[in-house]
């Protein structure tokens, strides 16, 4: 990266280390609760009920959030988010027994919740502080950030939760959530008080204003049917991960983890590709799903530790390309007064859809062993990429021109 386009993006490279700060606390939190749980009260049943819980948030607040980050301040927002999570990732430390766990769901369902009104609101933000022409390498950051959390959280926080008890991790997450907050009140956003478009967007209710954006063109309509498309398979990939671990290569709780950094490590990579990508990018982004379907399919082949940890590395190299592809064409197509209504609205379909995945991963799993699960699921990937990439090249030689 070169030193101008650090300093004419300033103002994102402090959401940027803001997003890995929060990242990684947050990360390491996780990993010490769902351990805390299985030593509390020795079931998987109330790690499965914090994991529901935290999705159901999305469908609550993810509109809200969206809509929130349209009207107000983005950075208050931010602010504001990080600032109240920061009592609730401390109320972790009162669980002793199993009298206690309600609070590990109360508190799960509040730090959620406030991730479902960050999330869209941090993701608007980026095209007000960015200039349109580094919107792909800006959003090919995000996956490298994402990326940093997976690595750096997957391998650590296990680690130190083992080594200094979970009770560090809950202070490290209260940290890293003060931390970010700080990073994100040094950020300066452009004025938002964007007079009467905004005005006049406040009288819309969320759903008309759904409706009128999304058919506004084709392109859009498109992405926002494959990011759900995507999500309905997604859920396989989030079941496996822990059952390839655990169940095939015998790996044990380092194992999760092993495959977890794999995931980040693809993603940091897929920077490199990502962000010299400048035209063709909806079937640039159907291309690398078509690959991410490849490499999924032949890791549910493999037998070989090296060679999934290969498999998992080059699948979100796809992904984290394809993201970028799609996270661009949707900032370019929807206008700043609408991005968090979008965003917010993407985000809770997408997660109920994930969330509805991955239970059906998981009952699938009880007639199908993991291997033809994954199979299945990268046929998918491998079956969506075609017809999508099909659709696309017929309708550009109808209109002769490209997308």
């Amino acid at each position: 990266m070169k030193t101008s386009f650090i300093k004419q993006e300033e103002q994102y490279f402090k959401l940027f280390l803001a997003g890995i700060v929060n990242g990684i606390g947050d990360r390491f939190s996780s990993v010490a609760v769902l351990a805390m749980l299985l030593h509390i009260s020795g079931s998987g049943l109330a790690v499965g009920m914090t994991l529901a819980i935290r999705l159901i948030p999305f469908l609550l607040f993810g509109p809200i959030g969206g809509r929130l980050a349209d009207q107000f301040s983005r950075k208050t927002i931010l602010i504001t988010t990080d600032l109240i999570r920061i009592l609730f990732a401390l109320s972790f430390l009162l669980v002793h027994d199993k009298n206690d766990i309600w609070i590990v769901y109360f508190s799960s369902f509040v730090l959620a919740a406030g991730e479902a009104i960050y999330a869209p609101t941090r993701k608007s933000a980026i095209p007000q502080l960015v200039n349109n022409e580094n919107l792909v390498k800006v959003n090919s950051l995000e996956q490298v950030m994402i990326g940093i959390v997976l690595v750096i959280g997957a391998l650590s926080g296990g680690i130190v939760s083992s080594i200094f008890g979970p009770s560090v991790t809950f202070w490290i997450n209260a940290a890293s959530f003060l931390g970010a907050a700080i990073i994100n009140f040094t950020i300066k956003f452009p004025d938002q008080n964007v007079n009467k478009k905004l005005e006049f967007h406040k009288k819309e209710n969320v759903l008309s204003a759904f409706k009128k954006i999304i058919f506004i063109s084709m392109p859009l309509q498109i992405l926002i049917l494959c990011e759900i498309v995507i999500a309905s398979i997604n859920g396989i990939d989030n079941v496996l991960i822990s059952v390839y671990a655990i169940s095939e290569y015998r790996l044990g709780d380092f194992g999760v983890g092993l495959f977890y950094s794999a995931l980040g490590i693809g993603l940091i990579l897929s920077f490199s590709v990502a962000n010299r990508l400048r035209n063709h990018l909806l079937i640039s982004g159907f291309a690398c799903l078509l690959l991410e379907g490849i490499f999924q399919l032949l890791l549910s082949r493999t037998h070989f530790v090296v060679f999934a940890l290969l498999m998992f590395c080059g699948a979100a190299f796809m992904s984290g390309i394809c993201n970028v592809c799609f996270d661009t064409l949707l900032m370019n197509e929807i206008e700043l007064q609408h991005q968090g209504t979008i965003f917010g609205l993407l985000a809770t379909i997408t997660s109920s859809v994930l969330g509805i995945s991955m239970f059906i991963s998981g009952l699938a799993l009880q007639y199908f062993s993991p291997r033809s699960l994954g199979l299945i699921g990268g046929i998918a990937y491998i079956l969506i990429a075609i017809s999508l990439i099909s659709t696309i090249t017929v309708k550009g030689y109808r209109k002769k021109g490209t997308i």
